[in-house]
């Protein structure tokens, strides 16, 4: 009788738990990620350094969560989804707080262990939805699991200028660990279910099976060109989720504190947006293909607009904007991996998740430098954004020409 109570407890949890649980995880990995964005102007003072270096620390991260989403395939099939999402935010933990500490040689460490733990979770994550969801929903459930980006952007937004107002950089960086931490003993309730997949004969992660996801990705024909799509996107991303607070602060002179309200405000937009496009997607005869073209668009004018705006524009209006901007440059990933779980078998969907993710990644690891490169030349961060709106026009034509239906 315990026994059974216990199975009919487990299955309750896995049937109600699994996507609350997982996008609590991605919440957290994407606050812990997001967390030095908010806290650099602080950061960066104490280090005697300039905004261009958000871009080389987000490249880093972003750099390293390239790699190790290709070995997260690998660790999903040998130690189980659980594991390793409890592994990935271990070494997020560890390094938001090496970067509390204001040394150069620990932020660096830190970078390199927030990529590391990074860049397993949505395969992880990816593993477990393909398993749980019906083909019908899985844009849907997707776009809400991946709410958890936006919605650490906005946990980073509140709880960074929040903390830093009363205490310090420092202590805002504790924070963001500590809910990493809730994040980990959450995800241990779904272990026994969740893992209960796993091959624990099957290869650890090698550097010779770091090629297999993405050889995976590019023969498929349809994978390789979302990928290609998602490229841009990602770059669009980064700049909205890591360079909005500087761009408020630096460019329109807005303090700390309402610079990271704002952000938390676009972010929620970007929430319901992941949710709404999501159920687009699955119900538009269009698909996943004229979805991400119409997102696209909306982006293309929502960047051309970012320069427009001046010190003197009230801030409503610019929350309005910035906000539009994130419900699109922010809102895509759900479409994007729901379609890459649909199109293969279930015990695929964390490969090809990886494999997507590596053009996802590089996408932000190359857009980084060279947005922060642009701020840099332009002397604001606004022209930058405009930037954007000529890879985004090359994506749009690439969807527009392509004949291919979304499964």
């Amino acid at each position: 009788m315990t026994t059974r109570r216990a199975d009919e407890s487990q299955g309750a949890l896995l049937t109600f738990g699994t996507l609350p649980i997982t996008t609590l995880v991605q919440s957290a990995s994407s606050a812990a990620i997001i967390a030095p964005t908010v806290a650099a102007p602080v950061l960066l003072a104490s280090l005697h350094a300039s905004s261009v270096f958000v871009g080389v620390y987000v490249a880093i991260v972003y750099g390293v969560a390239m790699i190790s989403s290709q070995w997260g395939a690998a660790l999903v099939r040998r130690v189980g989804p659980i594991r390793t999402s409890v592994f990935a935010l271990v070494l997020s933990v560890c390094g938001v707080l090496l970067i509390a500490t204001p040394q150069w040689f620990a932020a660096l460490v830190g970078a390199i262990l927030l990529g590391w733990g990074y860049g397993p979770i949505t395969p992880a994550s990816s593993d477990m939805l393909s398993r749980t969801t019906p083909p019908s929903r899985l844009s849907l459930v997707f776009s809400v699991k991946q709410t958890g980006v936006p919605l650490g952007g906005v946990i980073a937004g509140l709880v960074v200028p929040g903390v830093i107002a009363v205490s310090s950089a420092a202590w805002a960086m504790v924070a963001v660990a500590a809910i990493c931490v809730v994040g980990i003993a959450l995800a241990e309730l779904l272990r026994r279910a969740l893992d209960a997949h796993r091959d624990p004969q099957a290869p650890l992660p090698t550097l010779a099976r770091l090629v297999v996801p993405l050889r995976f990705v590019w023969s498929h024909d349809l994978l390789r060109r979302l990928a290609l799509c998602t490229l841009v996107y990602s770059i669009v991303q980064l700049a909205i989720s890591s360079y909005l607070v500087s761009f408020l602060h630096d460019d329109l002179t807005w303090s700390l504190v309402a610079a990271g309200a704002a952000l938390s405000i676009a972010q929620v937009v970007a929430v319901v947006g992941r949710v709404f496009w999501g159920l687009v997607a699955d119900r538009w005869s269009g698909g996943a293909r004229l979805t991400l073209l119409w997102l696209a668009a909306a982006m293309a004018a929502s960047s051309l607009a970012m320069p427009l705006l001046t010190p003197a524009l009230s801030h409503a209006w610019v929350i309005v904007l910035v906000s539009l901007y994130a419900g699109t440059g922010i809102g895509w990933n759900g479409v994007y991996l729901g379609t890459v779980a649909r199109v293969v078998p279930h015990e695929q969907a964390a490969m090809a998740t990886a494999g997507s993710l590596f053009f996802t990644y590089f996408g932000v690891m190359i857009g980084s430098p060279v947005f922060g490169a642009a701020s840099g030349l332009f002397g604001r961060i606004g022209p930058a954004y405009a930037l954007l709106a000529l890879p985004l026009a090359w994506t749009m034509w690439t969807l527009w020409r392509e004949d291919w239906t979304a499964r």
